[in-house]
């Protein structure tokens, strides 16, 4: 890089270093080394940002200079990475915290003359200022994580609607399907989506002929999996094949998951005149065709307008009943095997959340929900998922009964420990279903991203909260 020519002064000039490392480091270093110094050179970048709108040039280059510095010590190897740029990270991040409680502190201080409080009250606002990791927790629940009731009342509205034009659509065009009523479900319903409503499930209840079907659970087929259940056409002989509706999707004596997907991605969403359903609605509404699962894109507003609102991705999700097992219909999760049913722990998993919460009035829930905006804002704790953060909530209260608001910040901090242990081991079991291991689809990459964040965030929480 020819710094003489193209490099600029200040904030820019950083970033395009930073940048520029960050997209060769993964050749130098290797896949787990390009992983940390990726996450150790955004904490640095954003301290430098920082300082560069409050220093002048020649500070700015001194902080890039001394910043490089440091992070030139470190060996090229993955092992001496881990250990050299832990002190860097440390010291940044450190520095990073500070700067951000001052900042705080100047918002406070910068009242105007006439509500300027008493120069001997001044001891008293800095300690306002900095905030404890309760106080930070609270704060970031609401500010953050929590979703404004007029922005959920707004995505259940129109998921409602479009949940009524596909159901009058198939009972229109396939009277003889014999379906449940549509009804809405998962974490928006549940108060359990963080961060925006963004998303929305549309449950179809599939209806079966309790004689002429049979579930068949995991770990009683040949694919011994706990999540990968079969349902099979029974009483052959005396209810020959065609006395169902479903029967026409048999393959090899059981009920497809593939092609009751298929059906259905023909018949709604191949079928249905969107164009006029987004006329009606007032909003653009659009059939998201070519992936693995049933999804309509709703944008606010008449086709080329603009709006601010971040559009609402409504699923489609067949699915079986019976007693307390919901079986659904998603191919991309049992894949290859085209006859295999997924069990959903999800409604066991809420549903212990809340008897849990109910019987001490605890704070589970909403752990839960600071712990999964913390993943969704964080690049590098992307990978982890909701249902991982359930059932590490759900172990931790067998051993841990004190869950009040004010013990928070403990839970918290324990949960960060707890799952970077998860992660050495390389497991961390289902609550329902042991033999299942939530953390099997991590790359070892996306392991070393995680835990690298976690362990720094032992000593320095706030950096998860930034």
């Amino acid at each position: 890089m020819n710094f003489q020519g193209s490099r600029r002064r200040g904030e820019d000039g950083i970033t395009m270093a930073i940048d520029f490392l960050l997209s060769n480091a993964r050749l130098v270093l290797g896949v787990g080394g390009a992983a940390m110094l990726g996450i150790a050179t955004l904490v640095v970048k954003r301290l430098i940002e920082r300082a560069g709108r409050a220093a002048d040039d020649e500070k700015v280059e001194q902080k890039m200079a001394e910043s490089w510095e440091e992070l030139s010590l470190v060996s090229s190897s993955p092992t001496l990475i881990k250990k050299g740029i832990k002190g860097v990270v440390m010291k940044h991040v450190a520095k990073a915290t500070r700067q951000q409680k001052a900042d705080l502190c100047q918002q406070h201080q910068t009242l105007p003359l006439e509500v300027q409080p008493k120069p001997e009250s001044k001891s008293k606002r800095l300690q306002l200022c900095v905030l404890s990791l309760q106080e930070r927790l609270q704060q970031y629940y609401h500010t953050r994580a929590a979703l404004a009731p007029h922005e959920v009342q707004r995505a259940q509205s129109l998921a409602l609607d479009i949940c009524t034009e596909i159901q009058g659509f198939l009972h229109s065009r396939h009277p003889d399907m014999p379906l449940g009523e549509m009804s809405l479900g998962g974490s928006l319903l549940d108060d359990l989506q963080v961060v925006s409503a963004d998303h929305a499930c549309l449950l179809v209840p599939l209806q079966l002929e309790a004689s002429l079907w049979r579930l068949i659970p995991g770990e009683e087929t040949l694919l011994t999996h706990p999540l990968h259940w079969m349902v099979r056409r029974v009483n052959l002989e005396y209810f020959p094949r065609g006395r169902s509706y479903w029967d026409r999707y048999l393959v090899g004596g059981y009920l497809s998951a593939e092609s009751v997907m298929n059906m259905f991605s023909k018949a709604v969403m191949e079928t249905i005149n969107w164009p006029s359903i987004s006329s009606t609605l007032d909003c653009q509404v659009r059939p998201v065709l070519g992936g693995p699962d049933l999804r309509v894109e709703i944008r606010p507003g008449s086709e080329g307008a603009d709006s601010t609102d971040p559009p609402l991705f409504i699923s489609m999700l067949p699915l079986l009943r019976e007693e307390d097992v919901a079986l659904t219909c998603q191919p991309e999760l049992t894949s290859p095997w085209v006859n295999a049913w997924h069990l959903s722990l999800y409604p066991w998993e809420t549903q212990r959340l809340t008897q849990l919460d109910s019987a001490d009035d605890g704070c589970r829930r909403h752990t839960l929900k600071i712990l999964k905006a913390v993943c969704k804002l964080n690049p590098a704790l992307r990978a982890l998922e909701a249902a991982p953060l359930a059932n590490l909530i759900l172990h931790l209260s067998d051993s841990e009964s004190d869950w009040s608001e004010v013990s928070l910040d403990v839970r918290f901090q324990q949960c960060v420990t707890e799952l970077i242990g998860y992660l050495e081991q390389g497991a961390l079991h289902s609550y329902f279903k042991p033999a299942v291991n939530l953390l099997s689809s991590l790359s070892e990459d996306q392991v070393d991203q995680i835990g690298f964040m976690l362990y720094c965030a032992v000593s320095e929480p706030e950096i998860l909260l930034i």
